[in-house]
C-alpha cells in the first residue's frame, strides 16, 4: 500500500511504507556497560467524560503494559516524569497512582524503576520555601515508601519563590539528608518546562551549573547520578567530567545521545531519555552491542534515530509528547491516539506525518501495515487526505 502525507507547505506525497519491522527479540543479556532508563508515557482512557483542565483518566492496564514492553526488553522504567506529561495533563492524583501502581507492577517482574519526587501538588500561588519543603518531604517519602530509586525532580514552585542559589543549596542539602538511599538529579531545562527558567538561582547557566555542582560536593553519598536535559551536548561533557568519583551522569539530552552515551576516553554518560518510549527495543539491543566493546556498531545503529529524536523534541520542545503517544499508537502498544490533558492536539498534522515517515524509515513498526492503516485513518478524519 502507499499512504499520501500532508506537507507543511499544504502539499502530498507519496509514501511507501516499509514492508518489514526491525522487531528486536524481548529478553537477552542484562545491559552492563550503561545504566538505561527509559521515561515512559501513560496510556489515557479514551473513554472517560472529561475535559482537558480535568482531572487525568489513565488506561491503567495499557499504561504497565506499556511497562512490562520496556522490562521485557533489558531497560528500566522512569516513572511519572514529563515524559508520563507530569504537571501536563497528569494530576498529582494520577502520578500517585502511577507510581503506585508501576512499583508494584516492577516488583512483580523485577523491573528497575526510578520515580520522580517534586512539588506538584502545590497547584496555586507558593508564599514561601518552608511549603516547597514539605511538598519535597511528601514525595520523597511516598517514592520511597513504594520501593522505587528517587528522581529529584525540579520544582516550578522552588523556581518561582527561590531568591538565589543560596535556597537552592538549603533545599536540597535538607532533602539529600533525609533521603534513604542515593537519589537521582534533574535539571530540567526551560525549553522542556518555561516555568523553570532561572533554575539553581541564575539564568547564567555556567553559575546555575556551579550551583548545580555545589549541592552534588556536599553530599555525594546521597546522590547516585545527574539527570542532565539542556539539550547541550558540550555542557554535559564537560559537567560529567566534574562530578566527584561514583556520582553518574544520565544523559537527557534527546539531541546528541549517540555520541554522550558512548562517551570519549575521559567517561561516558548513562541515559534516562523520553525518546527511548519509541525506540525501547533497537536502544536496549545497541546497548547490548556497546556491551561488546564495539562503540562503532553501537553509533551505526543509533545515530540515524537521531533525525527523528529531533523532529519529535522540536521547538515548543514540552510538546514531545505527543509524538511519542502517536507512535505508540502506530507500533500498536495503545488502541488509540488520545492523551490526557488532550495533549494530542499539540502537533500539527505534517508534524506527525513525518514523525511516521522517519520512523517507518527506521523500521519501528513492528507491523509496517498496521502502522500504515492507522496513520491512513487519522489523515482521513483530519481531512488529510482529499
Amino acid at each position: 500500500m502507499t499512504v499520501l502525507l500532508p506537507g507543511a507547505d499544504g502539499t502530498l506525497r507519496t509514501h511507501e511504507p516499509r514492508r518489514d519491522g526491525a522487531v528486536h527479540a524481548t529478553g537477552g543479556a542484562p545491559l552492563v556497560s550503561r545504566t538505561v532508563l527509559s521515561a515512559a508515557h501513560v496510556v489515557a482512557d479514551p473513554y472517560a467524560d472529561t475535559t482537558p483542565d480535568g482531572p487525568a483518566a489513565v488506561d491503567w492496564d495499557a499504561t504497565l503494559a506499556f511497562r512490562r514492553h520496556l522490562w521485557a526488553h533489558g531497560l528500566g522504567v522512569a516513572e511519572a516524569m514529563d515524559t508520563a506529561q507530569r504537571g501536563m495533563g497528569l494530576d498529582w492524583a494520577g502520578a500517585v497512582e502511577l507510581m503506585r501502581r508501576s512499583a508494584a507492577e516492577a516488583r512483580a517482574v523485577g523491573g528497575r524503576i526510578a520515580c520522580g519526587a517534586g512539588t506538584d501538588q502545590l497547584t496555586g500561588p507558593v508564599a514561601d520555601l518552608a511549603t516547597v519543603r514539605a511538598a519535597y518531604e511528601e514525595q520523597l517519602a511516598l517514592v520511597e515508601q513504594s520501593g522505587a530509586q528517587v528522581v529529584l525532580m525540579a520544582s516550578r514552585a522552588l523556581a518561582a519563590v527561590a531568591r538565589g542559589p543560596e535556597d537552592y543549596l538549603e533545599l536540597y542539602g535538607h532533602l539529600l539528608r533525609q533521603a534513604s538511599e542515593p537519589v537521582v538529579l534533574h535539571w530540567l531545562g526551560p525549553m522542556f518546562d518555561p516555568a523553570l527558567e532561572g533554575y539553581w538561582g541564575s539564568r547564567d547557566l555556567d553559575a546555575a551549573t556551579e550551583t548545580f555542582l555545589e549541592v552534588i560536593a556536599e553530599h555525594p553519598d546521597k546522590v547516585d547520578g545527574v539527570k542532565i536535559s539542556l539539550l547541550d551536548a558540550r555542557r554535559e561533557v564537560d559537567l560529567r567530567r566534574r562530578l566527584p568519583r561514583g556520582v553518574r551522569c544520565y544523559t537527557g539530552d534527546d539531541f546528541h545521545y549517540p555520541e554522550l552515551i558512548a562517551g570519549d576516553d575521559q567517561g561516558f554518560s548513562h541515559a534516562l531519555l523520553g525518546i527511548f518510549d519509541p525506540l525501547g527495543p533497537l536502544a536496549a539491543h545497541a546497548v547490548r552491542v556497546l556491551d561488546t566493546g564495539d562503540t562503532r556498531a553501537f553509533r551505526e545503529l543509533l545515530d540515524p534515530t537521531v533525525e527523528l529524536s529531533r523532529h519529535l523534541f522540536r521547538a515548543p520542545t514540552r510538546f514531545y509528547k505527543t509524538g511519542v503517544v502517536f507512535l505508540a499508537w502506530l507500533a500498536g502498544h495503545q488502541s488509540h491516539f488520545t492523551m490526557v490533558g488532550g495533549l494530542h492536539s499539540a502537533r500539527s498534522l505534517p508534524h506527525l506525518a513525518r514523525a511516521y515517515e522517519l520512523a517507518d524509515g527506521l523500521g519501528l513498526f513492528p507491523d509496517p501495515e498496521l502502522a500504515a492503516s492507522r496513520l491512513t485513518s487519522l489523515l482521513a478524519v483530519y481531512g488529510g487526505v482529499r
